[in-house]
């Protein structure tokens, strides 16, 4: 049986990915911070690895660089990495740290495939009134949290995938259009209200960083194509 390890895989995304590779009959492994004091021993015997930093981890492409260093000395032969729509967006300092790591896992000398999801449908509480600190009428490429673990266990387990980037979404909306559809209200409020309320008890990098996207947002939304991920999932979904 393949196996394969998933790098945060304790997380929404890294459960997601491994429940994928289970139903294709693969084994998906568990790696967290624990496991990294001897990640290579940890690696040692996995056909891949899939990976995924903390959110707003404040230095990712150390984090990246250290992994890929560990899947080289384990024998791994490919890696795909977690990246994001948009990574090269000057504006927003955590999307630019993943650019900085898809950089490094193009230059690792391993079988690489980058994933570039949208923002996830599942981030979204649509079961009452939705509050944001952007413009509710901008583009999003939403992506789909299981539809995005399938694809990644497409691009682990099958071949034609090497040097590929491909950008993922589910669907393209905006928040209005989502809360209308889910019969609830939209409440917009500004960054610096979020910031004394939702974002209070974050740690003041987490928060401005997070300010720092909210402007982007409202300004160019985060629009992404559907097309990729509807490949990779074999056009069974419409």
């Amino acid at each position: 049986m393949t196996r394969v390890a998933v790098l945060g895989g304790h997380g929404k995304t890294g459960r997601s990915v491994r429940a994928a590779l289970e139903d294709r009959g693969a084994t998906g492994v568990p790696l967290g911070r624990a496991d990294w004091p001897d990640l290579v021993g940890a690696l040692r015997g996995c056909a891949a690895a899939y990976l995924i930093a903390p959110n707003l981890y404040p230095d990712e492409p150390a984090y990246v660089a250290e992994a890929l260093a560990a899947a080289r000395s384990a024998g791994v032969g490919r890696v795909v990495l977690h990246s994001v729509a948009s990574p090269y967006a000057p504006a927003m300092p955590h999307h630019l740290g993943k650019a900085a790591a898809e950089d490094l896992v193009r230059r690792a000398g391993l079988a690489w495939t980058v994933l570039q999801p949208g923002a996830y449908l599942q981030n979204l509480d649509l079961s009452g009134p939705v509050r944001i600190a952007y413009s509710a009428d901008v583009p999003f490429g939403f992506a789909d949290l299981a539809e995005v673990g399938a694809a990644a266990a497409t691009v682990l387990l099958e071949d034609g995938h090497a040097g590929a980037t491909y950008e993922l979404a589910t669907r393209v909306a905006t928040v209005r259009e989502l809360a209308d559809e889910a019969g609830v209200p939209v409440e917009v409020v500004t960054p610096e209200a979020w910031a004394a309320t939702d974002g209070a008890g974050l740690e003041p990098r987490e928060r401005e960083w997070l300010q720092a996207m909210f402007g982007y947002y409202d300004s160019h939304g985060l629009p992404v194509g559907t097309l990729p991920l509807r490949a990779l999932l074999g056009g069974a979904r419409t």
